[in-house]
């Protein structure tokens, strides 16, 4: 399928692209807005997304990552080119998923976004998963309230003084039950959502410990619509899946690869066909310049979306308003600017 094909299949024709007209982000923060690192946009001019991938990553540690590992020049001059083919492919939305002490850079991603035209999403929060190897000492004595601080003033104020804001949480937790440190990250994104409106994203290490978060959103009065499972796909069982996704929480399969489609396919197509096409996400969770690395290392692109895995849903008798569905109204819905509160503190 060429480009012509994919954006009139895919419905992105008429609601624009780089002509889309951007929100004064020194106005105040919409609700229902999309937050990009160029600013605030609405929800209709996102188009085609992938929810999950990276482009930097530095797995150093917390205590050493600096901007000072890499060269930002040519880091930009390394990953511009598989943004810009994702583009032509049909991609408009890409969410960057690495949080701070991980490698997120801010500064670079507004850079490749002006490059490129992708509506680009950045975010606040920690990760907790990979026994807490990217979490700052500060997190351990800090309250889930002070955190939530921190990650509000971002929202509020702009990263690190660039003026760039977050536009979603992205926290990560090992799996469950939950630790002490993971419990409280899980607790400071719920306080951060009740008080600006952000999704939260969340690297989740297994199906207990997507429960356990559940169970803790529902105590912090969030609701599940504001939850997306990130790795859903992993210690894949279905029941919790129809279960999760049936009370609103959003299930992302994240793994696509040239030698994931079938399963990946499989899976998206299992839950549709239980009624529940509009809680999925997909992506590759692929990427990314690793500093430290002789050119930033192997990088694995964004394509197979494109080229392998929606072809392989049309094989599946996929119609494409149902592809729409999945690539352009999901990630808008999902990644919209909102505070989902209950009233009872409950999940039924």
């Amino acid at each position: 399928m060429n480009r012509r094909e994919f954006l009139l299949a895919g419905g992105l024709a008429g609601i624009g692209s780089l002509a889309a007209k951007y929100v004064d982000p020194q106005s105040s923060f919409h609700q229902g807005q999309i937050m990009t690192v160029l600013g605030p946009i609405p929800p209709e001019v996102l188009g085609s997304t992938l929810s999950h991938e990276h482009v930097l990553v530095d797995f150093i540690g917390a205590e050493a990552v600096s901007r000072d590992r890499y060269d930002a020049e040519e880091a930009y001059e390394v990953i511009l080119p598989y943004l810009q083919k994702v583009r032509e492919l049909g991609c408009q939305g890409f969410v960057e998923c690495t949080p701070a002490y991980l490698g997120r850079d801010p500064l670079l991603l507004k850079r490749l976004a002006d490059a490129t035209g992708l509506h680009l999403l950045t975010n606040t929060g920690y990760y907790g998963a990979a026994n807490d190897r990217y979490i700052p000492e500060h997190a351990y004595q800090e309250t889930a309230d002070q955190l939530a601080d921190r990650w509000v003033k971002e929202w509020q104020e702009g990263i690190e003084g660039t003026g760039i804001r977050p536009g979603f949480i992205k926290i990560g937790v090992d799996g469950g039950p939950l630790s002490e440190i993971d419990r409280k990250l899980a607790q400071a994104a719920a306080r951060t959502h009740t008080r600006t409106g952000l999704t939260i994203a969340s690297h989740t290490g297994n199906t207990r410990a997507a429960m356990d978060q559940m169970e803790i959103f529902a105590e912090e009065g969030v609701k599940p619509e504001a939850f997306i499972w990130v790795h859903a796909q992993s210690d894949w069982e279905l029941k919790s899946r129809i279960d999760a996704a049936q009370k609103g929480m959003w299930i992302e399969i994240d793994n696509i690869d040239t030698g994931s489609v079938a399963e990946c396919v499989n899976r998206v197509n299992t839950l549709k066909q239980r009624g529940l096409l509009s809680r999925l996400l997909v992506s590759h969770d692929a990427g990314w310049y690793s500093p430290g690395e002789p050119k930033g290392g192997s990088f694995r692109g964004f394509d197979t979306a494109y080229t392998t895995f929606l072809p392989a849903l049309r094989q599946a008798r996929w119609t494409e308003e149902e592809i729409h569905q999945l690539m352009v109204v999901n990630p808008s819905t999902a990644f919209a600017v909102r505070i989902r509160k209950t009233t009872s503190g409950s999940l039924f």
